[in-house]
């Protein structure tokens, strides 16, 4: 978007780049280990639209990313949960057809839906009920053009579903890391509501879980009528500054603060001889090890539980990925989650670690200062 960084879904040049994290590499595009660098590397900025208020990245990278994340447990948990919610609320029909927009970070919503009476329509025709399925939409270089594609596939009187990391709870929690390559948007209830209405489907419902901090599903439809809560929630995320040009700044100041307690953190626990990995080697790690200029010599490597990212490393530093086998045979002292929402999990699926004498530390524990 180096031209007049022009917004990605109402094209207003009016806006302000709120937050620049510098050059940063390509956040799924995770090198073989042996791969000779350095690896390549783009501006990383937020840019918010006065027009809109959508936040975005202001520019384009040269290089595809290839994601290929293994969707975790709490995705899906939260994906049945959402469900779960859309029946008991009675926003879903009780019979028709869906169709699903996949997403780079894997996971479907089409079993699900199928045990609510849905079946998937035919390919090419409408359908009465459309999921963008695990914050897809984001992946859009062109939102316009995304949201239009995702309403043109419903029905007469359908739905629309739409999943999203909500800015606010971005803002609210510090998460700077999770600006990253790939992910050209990120959204909040009140400008939600305004690009579903653009698109001829207004969102009459929306419901928060605490999936990273606060994931947002809103519920789209022609001639629907709000429901309370999603007013609630709008007026919640407005005073949360979502369109508040300084309030999303503020983000920024965490950036440095951030990085900085991550490498006193590691610097602490080797003086201490503590020896540290990491587990996921997620999107949102990247910008936040590249801008503490954390290597190998501090963090011994990360795991991951897709094998398509074991025996690469991670973009812009020399941290092997491993597969959780190796965490194990490793005997770390100290596992950094780079992804809270795991912690639980990878507990459980990993319980060698803790009985060795090891422990898991949540990244956001380190990065992010106690209220």
């Amino acid at each position: 978007m180096q031209d007049a960084h022009r917004c990605r879904f109402c094209r207003s040049a009016c806006g302000t780049v709120v937050m620049d994290l510098g050059p940063q590499p390509p956040s799924e595009l995770f090198p073989p280990f042996d791969a000779p660098g350095p690896d390549p590397v783009f501006p990383l900025r937020l840019w918010l639209c006065a027009a809109c208020g959508l936040a975005q990245l202001a520019d384009d990278m040269d290089v595809p990313e290839d994601p290929q994340g293994v969707a975790p447990d709490a995705l899906t948990r939260q994906a049945a949960d959402a469900v779960a919610r859309l029946a008991s609320a009675e926003v879903l029909p009780r019979a028709g057809t869906v169709a699903e927009f996949p997403s780079p970070h894997g996971g479907s919503w089409l079993p699900l839906l199928h045990g609510h009476g849905l079946r998937p329509a035919p390919a090419g025709e409408p359908a009465d009920v459309v999921v963008d399925c695990s914050f897809g939409l984001m992946h859009a270089a062109d939102q316009a053009a995304a949201l239009r594609d995702r309403a043109a596939a419903v029905a007469p009187g359908g739905l629309l579903l739409v999943q999203f990391q909500s800015l606010a709870g971005i803002l609210e929690q510090g998460q700077w890391n999770a600006v990253r390559h790939g992910h050209f948007a990120y959204y909040s209830v009140p400008v939600m509501r305004r690009m579903l209405a653009e698109v001829g489907l207004p969102a009459f419902a929306a419901f928060r879980f605490p999936l990273y901090g606060g994931t947002v599903l809103v519920a789209g439809r022609a001639g629907a009528e709000p429901r309370e809560q999603l007013e609630t929630l709008t007026d919640r995320e407005v005073a949360a500054g979502v369109l508040d040009p300084a309030a999303v700044a503020a983000l920024g100041d965490a950036v440095r603060a951030g990085s900085s307690r991550l490498t006193d953190w590691l610097v602490a626990e080797q003086r201490r001889g503590r020896r540290v990995y990491g587990y996921s080697a997620a999107s949102r790690s990247v910008p936040l090890l590249h801008s503490a200029g954390v290597g190998r010599e501090l963090l011994a490597g990360v795991a991951d539980a897709s094998r398509a990212k074991q025996g690469t490393r991670i973009p812009g530093s020399d941290i092997p990925v491993i597969g959780p086998g190796d965490l194990i045979d490793a005997r770390p002292d100290s596992v950094l989650v780079f992804v809270p929402d795991l912690l639980d999990e990878v507990r459980a699926a990993l319980p060698a670690i803790e009985s060795a004498g090891g422990r898991w530390v949540s990244a956001d524990e380190v990065v992010v200062p106690a209220p």
